[in-house]
């Protein structure tokens, strides 16, 4: 039986956002408990976070496009190697955004002052900068399943250059 490489399972995926959320909600508490003044999030996060999005996500069409429309293939290394990306963004995409919201919500209830309010609103647009990130990675993660040949529908197709998923 050859190993399979398959795609983050919804569950995984979860858990890890709710540690990260754990963590993030956590190290306003930690440092404020050391008597420091918890960080600002800059604002080239979400930039390079967005910027990474859109990166995975032209991948993603690319492989789509390649795999599935046009029936070109890929080589099976590079169809592993952008699984391999494809997961481990969604894996750290998923750990990203929990780790934002976190540090988010442990700023709501101070949002009368300034500096809350902005740590707040960096923070959601960071998550939502994540959350894209791993929206992409799985559409990269589904975009490098091969067609099985039952999903083909015309005879002369193509062949195959290998089994990704």
């Amino acid at each position: 039986m050859k190993p399979r490489l398959r795609r983050s399972s919804p569950v995984v995926l979860a858990i890890v956002a709710a540690v990260g959320l754990v963590l993030g909600r956590s190290v306003r508490l930690v440092v404020e408990g050391a008597g420091a003044i918890a960080p600002s999030v800059p604002w080239a996060s979400p930039i390079v976070l967005f910027f990474l999005a859109v990166v995975l996500g032209e991948r993603a069409w690319a492989t789509f496009r390649a795999v599935h429309r046009d029936r070109l293939g890929i080589e099976p290394v590079d169809g592993v190697r952008l699984l391999a990306l494809a997961k481990a963004c969604a894996l750290g995409g998923v750990f990203i955004a929990g780790l934002y919201l976190g540090y988010a919500l442990s700023f709501v209830g101070d949002m009368e002052a300034a500096l809350p309010r902005e740590r707040v609103l960096r923070s959601a647009v960071a998550f939502v900068a994540s959350a894209c990130v791993a929206a992409a990675a799985v559409l990269l993660e589904r975009a490098c399943e091969v067609p099985t040949d039952d999903d083909d529908d015309t005879e002369g197709s193509p062949p195959k250059n290998g089994s990704v998923a």
